[in-house]
């Protein structure tokens, strides 16, 4: 199947958007081939601003109508408990306020932008997503990260080699308790160093540090600009770690 015959198939989607490179293609994709489509963006504290300000800009860029919904993760407890499989609890809550605003919108399809190169072996989050009935095209067609990263740029996306980014709830350890206070740190952290140049990057809570994993093509950047982020990350972590394994 192709991206054309599947929205052929299904001529009216909603989509959840996180302004990330799949989602972003997809929605284009969509547009592209004639589709009604709407998108949808989950706010929560678990997103860091940048990501709204860049699905907007997308949004924009594209012509495509866009809405906002909020959802407070911090009202769920199989959330905030941090289990292994706390992506699939997360997931059915967003999606769940996804799927049900698309439905009272009269969207009757909701689509998301899992890629053929996801291992659903590894996300428990895809379990969610399947049993809410949410499809998931780029992976159905057959669509790698490197495919869709190649199509955003032939599309003239501003996305198409914008890094890969997971919320910030993974940068604290299964089985921690995650609270607004070590999500706000951890934001501001990534943002401090998005400020001095660095990206693709991963600010890790350790015990009560700051874990900093770089690419290794930054590792020396890193080290050369030691005292910087010493400085700019010191209001947010006491204690700053450098992991030499990197990313």
């Amino acid at each position: 199947m192709t991206l054309e015959q599947f929205f052929k198939e299904n001529p009216k989607v909603a989509i959840g958007f996180s302004g990330g490179v799949d989602s972003s293609y997809l929605l284009s994709a969509a547009l592209h081939y004639g589709a009604d489509v709407h998108a949808y963006y989950v706010q929560a504290a678990f997103q860091p601003q940048f990501e709204l300000a860049d699905a907007k800009k997308l949004a924009a860029l594209v012509g495509a109508n866009m809405t906002v919904l909020d959802v407070d993760v911090f009202t769920n407890e199989q959330v905030l408990s941090n289990p292994p499989d706390r992506c699939y609890h997360c997931k059915l809550a967003v999606f769940g306020s996804l799927v049900k605003a698309a439905k009272a919108d009269g969207y009757p399809l909701v689509i998301d932008g899992t890629n053929a190169s996801d291992d659903a072996s590894d996300r428990p989050g895809m379990k969610a997503l399947e049993e809410m009935g949410v499809r998931s095209p780029l992976r159905e067609c057959g669509l790698t990260k490197e495919d869709v990263r190649r199509l955003s740029k032939e599309a003239g996306l501003f996305t198409w080699d914008k890094p890969s980014y997971a919320c910030l709830a993974t940068r604290i350890p299964t089985g921690r308790t995650i609270t607004a206070d070590l999500l706000q740190r951890v934001e501001h952290a990534e943002e401090a160093l998005f400020i001095l140049g660095f990206s693709d990057f991963r600010v890790r809570v350790y015990h009560e540090a700051a874990r900093l994993q770089f690419p290794e093509d930054q590792m020396s950047a890193a080290l050369d600009q030691r005292e910087k982020i010493m400085t700019a990350l010191k209001p947010h972590f006491s204690i700053i770690l450098l992991d030499l394994e990197g990313r």
